[in-house]
């Protein structure tokens, strides 16, 4: 049992040290949506998601009152949209038909994002895929609160290296159909190898075919809690260090399952999980980078960051685990380098690069996530950091993901501001070495062997 002196304990952290729950995302099946026609989908689409999440936001808002817990975000994923629209979209345009629905709905629910603009194409491309992928650069150009992502491998299936080498193309072009404003599209696209299927962070939010006809899931996020309590413990062995962050992990998820029970009850909706993600924002002093410096480096990217960040990701899972039976999404550390004051800091000191992000995406969540880097970046070199992250997630058995951003006009040592939690990031280069030979091979990655256990 859950009760309200537990959430009191953590009174302090809500207060002082940037504890919130990021989100709750009511996750919707749109399956029973699909029509002949385009028009028809569309209605449908719009009555369901407006009558099942009519009162999301007030609720979110209700309970962060009655508990005194910050719910900082409402959220809707649904179905992937390549496969609710197979059966009556033939065009690009009819895609962005679904697309401009999803938005019109998630502007009148008053959620600040819609996730299930998707496709999952981990082994092959259905027609209906293609077009929705094709769809991408139009779609977010004419939506506001939409997210797209695709998933294009996983270490059951391999990775599609055609599904690859599109997305490299379709960031390019979401980039460009952006460019007025600062390439913002490419901040709601996000490329996965091994998504699964109960994620409530955007942009790589959908609600899987596993999942039932709705679910609330939450995510909660501290990196400031986590931060705080390192600093009583500035000298202390790995055991102690390893401790706290367990024992803190536990507490935080514990806020988060009273508000997902709570917000389950009173809409009527199952409750699925928690995530509890190290999800940092803009704000002074939630920041995963101000972490890894308190257990001891000068910067992230020094060496000594990937032990450090393992370390973090791990603890965090295991205490999440004893607080919550149903942990799942991306639980972990998060690395968004806009949304990371620390981060920022550590990039325009030079002690981070591309090269050490992705080293350090090997064991934590999701991978490289709101990278700047220079407009001129080719599609080729875009699919080559796909390719390389989904091979990372492939082979560990782990989500994975790319969030990149090829900013229309801008050059390395530049920054780019995108407000809100997105913050702002400075341009990073990319390797100036071409892998578009390797590319433009057809076909995909065969699955790793350890992936047959059957």
């Amino acid at each position: 049992m859950i009760n309200i002196s537990e959430v009191l304990e953590t009174n302090k952290m809500i207060l002082e040290e940037n504890l919130d729950v990021r989100t709750i995302t009511m996750g919707v099946s749109l399956l029973d949506c699909a029509e002949s026609t385009v028009k028809a989908t569309c209605d449908r689409i719009y009555g369901k998601l407006t009558r099942l999440a009519k009162d999301l936001v007030k609720t979110g808002d209700e309970i962060g009152r009655d508990f005194g817990v910050p719910v900082v975000n409402k959220r809707v994923s649904t179905t992937p949209a390549a496969i609710v629209g197979s059966s009556c979209c033939r065009s690009t345009g009819d895609f962005v038909k679904i697309a401009k629905t999803l938005d019109r709905a998630a502007k009148d629910l008053g959620v600040n994002f819609i996730g299930g603009y998707s496709a999952i194409v981990s082994k092959g491309m259905t027609p209906a895929d293609e077009l929705l992928i094709r769809s991408i650069p139009e779609a977010l150009a004419a939506t506001g609160r939409v997210c797209a992502s695709v998933n294009v491998g996983s270490t059951k299936t391999g990775i599609d290296m055609d599904a690859v080498r599109l997305m490299g193309e379709i960031v390019k072009q979401t980039a460009e159909r952006t460019k007025s404003r600062d390439s913002i599209g490419c901040a709601k696209l996000v490329v996965l190898c091994n998504a699964p299927d109960d994620n409530p962070f955007m942009a790589g939010a959908f609600h899987g075919v596993s999942e039932g006809d709705a679910v609330i899931n939450v995510g909660v996020s501290g990196p400031g809690v986590v931060n705080h309590v390192l600093k009583t413990i500035p000298h202390a062995d790995f055991e102690t260090l390893c401790e706290t962050i367990k024992k803190t992990a536990f507490k935080i998820t514990r806020v988060g399952q009273l508000v997902a029970q709570e917000a389950s009850k009173r809409l009527g909706v199952p409750f699925g999980i928690i995530d509890l993600s190290l999800a940092p924002t803009p704000a002074v002093g939630d920041s995963v980078a101000d972490i890894l410096k308190e257990i001891g480096l000068e910067h992230p990217g020094a060496p000594g960051t990937t032990a450090a960040l393992a370390l973090l990701n791990d603890q965090v899972k295991k205490g999440g685990v004893m607080a919550s039976s149903y942990v799942g999404g991306l639980s972990g550390a998060f690395i968004p380098v806009s949304e990371d004051r620390g981060m920022i800091d550590a990039v325009e000191a030079g002690a981070l690069t591309v090269e050490k992000l992705e080293a350090m995406t090997c064991v934590c969540s999701v991978g490289l996530d709101m990278i700047a880097v220079p407009g001129s970046t080719s599609a080729a070199t875009i699919s080559g950091i796909i390719a390389d992250e989904a091979a990372i997630g492939m082979v560990n058995q782990k989500t994975t993901a790319v969030r990149i951003i090829p900013v229309a006009g801008k050059k390395v040592g530049q920054s780019v501001e995108f407000g809100g939690l997105l913050g702002h990031a400075p341009v990073m280069g990319v390797s100036r070495f071409s892998c578009e030979k390797m590319i433009a091979r057809k076909g995909r990655i065969p699955a790793p062997i350890h992936s047959f256990k059957n």
